[in-house]
C-alpha cells in the first residue's frame, strides 16, 4: 500500500489496538467478525467500491457500513469498520487487505493476551517447513478443486489438538480463502505481524546442527543489535547448509560459521 492506503491503514491499526487493550473485548472473537467482513467485500465488489468512493462523504459510507454490519457482527467491529471506510483509500481493494490484516493481528493478539505468542510463531514456522517438505501437502492445501471443508477437515486433522487454537484459525482462513496470496508468502506474512506484536523481527537461522543455548542467545543477541530491533529466532536444522549456518533477515541472507559471524558483528559494534 501507499499513499492514502498506508495513513488509513495506520490509523486502522492504532483503532484496533485501543479495542483490543479493552478486557472487555474478545480479540479471537473480533478476528472471527473481521474475517467474515473481509470475505463479504472481498465477494461483493460494487458493495466494496460504494464504501471507497472518493466522491462519497466518509460520514455517509460509515452510516452505510454501520446499517449493514450492525446486526451481523458486534458493536466493536461494526464501529471499527465504519471508521475504517471514513478514511480515504488509493484502491478499493486495500480496504479488503487492510481488514483481512487486523483480523490476523486480532487472532495474535488473543494469543499474545493468553501468552501463547511465541508457541504461535513458532508453530507457524514449522508448519511452513512441514509444507515445503511434502509435495503431496501443498497440492492438497492449494487444491482449487478441493472444497473448503475438505481442506479445513484435512488442516483440522493435521493441526487440532497439537497447536494453538490462534494458530490453526490462521491457517485455516490462509488455507481456504488465500486471495490471490502463494501458501509460502502468506506464511511468510503471518510470521511477520507475529513478530511485529512485540516489536520484532523474523530471523530464519539455519543450522547443520542443533544450536545450543548459549550459541542462540549469543546470535540473537549480535542481530539485534545489528539491525536495532529484538529478534525472534526461526530454527531449522540441515546438515548440508554450507558454512554451518545461514541467516535469512526479510531479503538479506547472511552465509558463514556462526562463530566467525559473531565475531565479525562485534568487530563491527565495537568500531
Amino acid at each position: 500500500m501507499n499513499g492514502a492506503s498506508r495513513e488509513a491503514l495506520a490509523a486502522a491499526r492504532e483503532r484496533l489496538d485501543a479495542l483490543t487493550d479493552s478486557t472487555s473485548v474478545d480479540a479471537g472473537s473480533l478476528a472471527d467478525e473481521l474475517a467474515a467482513v473481509t470475505a463479504l467485500l472481498d465477494r461483493e465488489v460494487s458493495l466494496r467500491r460504494v464504501l471507497t468512493d472518493p466522491a462519497q462523504a466518509g460520514e455517509s459510507k460509515a452510516e452505510l457500513a454501520q446499517r449493514l454490519l450492525g446486526t451481523q457482527v458486534s458493536g466493536p467491529a461494526a464501529d471499527l469498520v465504519a471508521g475504517m471506510v471514513r478514511s480515504r483509500w488509493s484502491q478499493s481493494r486495500d480496504l479488503v487487505d487492510a481488514l483481512e490484516e487486523l483480523a490476523d493481528t486480532a487472532d495474535l493478539t488473543a494469543a499474545q493476551k493468553a501468552g501463547k505468542l511465541d508457541d504461535v510463531e513458532d508453530e507457524l514456522f514449522r508448519f511452513g517447513r512441514i509444507v515445503s517438505g511434502s509435495t503431496e501437502l501443498r497440492a492438497a492445501l492449494t487444491d482449487r478443486k478441493a472444497t473448503t471443508s475438505a481442506k479445513s477437515e484435512l488442516l483440522r486433522g493435521l493441526l487440532g489438538g497439537r497447536a494453538q487454537a490462534a494458530t490453526e484459525r490462521l491457517v485455516t482462513r490462509l488455507v481456504t480463502a488465500p486471495r490471490g496470496r502463494s501458501l509460502e508468502s502468506g506464511l511468510e506474512s503471518l510470521s511477520k505481524l507475529a513478530a511485529e506484536r512485540r516489536d520484532r523481527m523474523v530471523a530464519v537461522v539455519t543450522s547443520a546442527v542443533p544450536l545450543s543455548d548459549a550459541q542462540k542467545q549469543r546470535l540473537g543477541a549480535a542481530l539485534a543489535k545489528l539491525y536495532g530491533r529484538k529478534m525472534h529466532l526461526n530454527l531449522d536444522v540441515d546438515p548440508e547448509v554450507l558454512g554451518g549456518i545461514r541467516v535469512q533477515v526479510g531479503d538479506e541472507v547472511i552465509n558463514g560459521a556462526l562463530v566467525d559471524r559473531i565475531e565479525d558483528a562485534s568487530r563491527r559494534l565495537a568500531g
